[in-house]
């Protein structure tokens, strides 16, 4: 049975290409479904497609060729409101946090409620409290971002991408430059977040052996293409030699170490102009 088969999705990508204006190739031919209710993880390294796939979901792109279908709509179907509407749905922890360096931690997580709703202040102030307590950070509202660690100002943007209470959490590079305490406190609470919230949470990533012990599900995308997919367990006994070359950090691979070059004894004896 395929991943997802019979099970209601959050997300549906179908036969999915995708190039800029330049022409060249960023996605072919990428398939996935991604259940409601689980984490999704998709990895790969820098520039193989994974985040261009990620603002496709988010419909920030729009495919070249093939359907993405986001809670239950297509978004190729969408004008801008029916956009806006639907990421009303989201939440987006983009990487490194990217708060509003001007406003508070409270004002930061206040925004998306004072932007997509008519609730009192005295609500969002509840709801705010809230959000702080579930990452941790209560006692840090009237800080200003400048004020935080990395790994707190990425808890406070967590806080601020459930604020509304989403359907579906976007997570792009959540882990960089985190130090392993942080690293590990952002893990868990992606995943206690998803499993509390009856959210669905996909998470870009490449790093490897968090990833896959906190997902339910990964992707391995190289090249712009879906070359591997299972549970955690699946992709640690594959034998796909681009997994086994990522999973492992192995130098040589399918991604070559070196850059193509002219013959390296040539190169020693030939002088520059």
């Amino acid at each position: 049975m395929a991943h997802g088969d019979g099970v209601a999705q959050a997300v549906e990508i179908r036969e999915v290409s995708f190039a800029y204006d330049t022409g060249r190739p960023v996605l072919s031919d990428v398939s996935l479904t991604i259940p409601r209710g689980k984490v999704i993880g998709i990895m790969g390294q820098s520039g193989c497609g994974k985040t261009t796939l990620l603002r496709i979901i988010a419909g920030v792109l729009r495919p070249t060729r093939g359907t993405a279908s986001v809670l239950g709509t297509l978004t190729r179907d969408l004008d801008q409101d029916g956009l806006y509407a639907m990421r009303r749905s989201m939440g987006m922890l983009f990487q490194f946090g990217a708060l509003f360096t001007d406003m508070s931690v409270y004002d930061n997580v206040a925004f998306p409620l004072r932007e997509h709703s008519d609730l009192p202040e005295e609500l969002i102030h509840d709801l705010v409290t809230m959000k702080l307590e579930a990452v941790g950070l209560r006692g840090a509202a009237r800080l200003m971002p400048a004020e935080l660690s990395g790994g707190m100002a990425r808890r406070v943007a967590l806080a601020r991408a459930i604020a509304l209470d989403p359907q579906l959490i976007l997570y792009d590079e959540p882990f960089t430059g985190l130090d392993p305490i942080s690293f590990g406190a952002i893990a868990r609470l992606v995943r206690k977040l998803n499993d509390t919230l009856g959210a669905t949470s996909i998470i870009v990533s490449h790093d490897v052996e968090e990833c896959l012990d906190l997902v339910d599900y990964l992707y391995f995308v190289s090249a712009g293409r879906i070359v591997a997919a299972g549970t955690g367990a699946e992709i640690r006994r594959s034998r796909e030699p681009f997994v086994e070359q990522f999973v492992n950090g192995l130098p040589d691979g399918p991604i070559p170490f070196h850059y193509p070059a002219p013959d390296y004894g040539r190169d020693l004896v030939t002088t520059g102009d």
